[in-house]
């Protein structure tokens, strides 16, 4: 089967089968592209001490694929002249060929799966980049609390809701109106008020999946007031839609849209510290734990599927407590 034709069957699968996003499914087509490309020019290498043909040879039967052509290209991608990239990029685009790869072995057009055993290099250590709680009061109060403005109302909620549910931006402008709902507490249900319950936000994230994330009084106050007297405005403009926040035309926000709005707010705050829409979510992880919650409890608001990907937050937390820890005790200055 042609490399190309099995790509588009693969893409396919991810999308329909799988339910990955758009953004994940463009972002796989981008980086088995590059992968094409690259094969169509690479000389024959070897595998397994016999030459194994890359490059044409490979588009043309993707059966032809080898070990040494998927390592090959992780050694272009960190060496070739015009922009090498750095080890999380080239993490990524072999994650991409390697989630095909695996496929194409499971679909029995490979006898064997050639990404298996290759590794992408090292990448350094990074920690998470959080803003303290102070910073994060002034980013949200830079945004506006005009009532009559429906620019500054939707602006508040989005960036409340941010914060308060530790929601990817893809994830935040994905929201629909029903996706806010409330709780009922069942100790209330016989009584006359009913309650208020627990305002929560139905959030959907990789893989479509769904989980439910308390939203805190400050965002439900910030929503509720967007939902009464801004939507409306730029419902308005537009045509229906089931989506929560909408742009100046009544369509769906874009994420692109929504980074313009954190960045005129860290504009107006002033902060030092570079601001993206994942500070939003860092330092929801990063408030959490330092406010005494399980690790394991941060791991279910965040969507990880792994708790060892939300343990990395606890290392943003033990390293704040070393520098007050010796900055402040007597003993440990030296």
């Amino acid at each position: 089967m042609p490399l190309g034709r099995a790509v588009d069957t693969y893409l396919r699968h991810v999308a329909v089968e799988r339910g990955l996003s758009q953004h994940t499914v463009s972002a796989y087509r981008r980086d088995l592209a590059v992968f094409a490309e690259w094969l169509a020019s690479a000389p024959a290498v070897e595998s397994d001490g016999a030459d194994r043909a890359g490059g044409a040879d490979a588009v043309a039967d993707v059966g032809r694929l080898a070990r040494a052509d998927v390592a090959g290209f992780v050694a272009h991608l960190t060496t070739r002249p015009e922009q090498p990239l750095a080890p999380r990029s080239v993490a990524r685009m072999l994650s991409s060929v390697r989630s095909f790869t695996a496929f194409a072995a499971a679909e029995g057009w490979l006898p064997l799966d050639p990404g298996t055993a290759v590794r992408p290099p090292k990448a350094p250590s990074r920690l998470p980049k959080a803003i303290s709680v102070h910073d994060m009061e002034r980013l949200l109060g830079a945004v506006g609390t005009a009532d009559d403005d429906p620019v500054q109302l939707r602006d508040r909620a989005l960036l409340e809701l941010l914060y308060a549910t530790g929601a990817r931006i893809s994830e935040a402008v994905g929201l629909s109106v029903d996706d806010v709902t409330t709780l009922s507490d069942p100790q209330d249900e016989d009584e006359d008020d009913g309650g208020d319950g627990l305002a929560v936000v139905r959030v959907t994230g990789k893989g479509n999946k769904q989980r439910v994330v308390p939203l805190g009084s400050f965002a439900r106050a910030a929503v509720d007031a967007y939902l009464v007297r801004a939507r409306p405005v730029f419902a308005a403009r537009g045509a229906s839609t089931p989506a929560l926040f909408l742009g100046a035309r009544g369509a769906r926000l874009s994420r692109q849209s929504a980074w313009l709005v954190i960045q005129a707010a860290a504009d107006r705050a002033g902060l030092a510290a570079h601001v993206s829409p994942h500070t939003f979510r860092h330092s929801f992880a990063t408030h959490l734990l330092e406010g005494g919650a399980d690790v394991r409890v941060v791991q279910e608001l965040l969507g990880h599927a792994s708790v060892a990907t939300t343990q990395i937050y606890t290392l943003v937390t033990a390293d704040m407590l070393r520098d007050v820890y010796q900055t402040a005790h007597p003993r440990a200055r030296r």
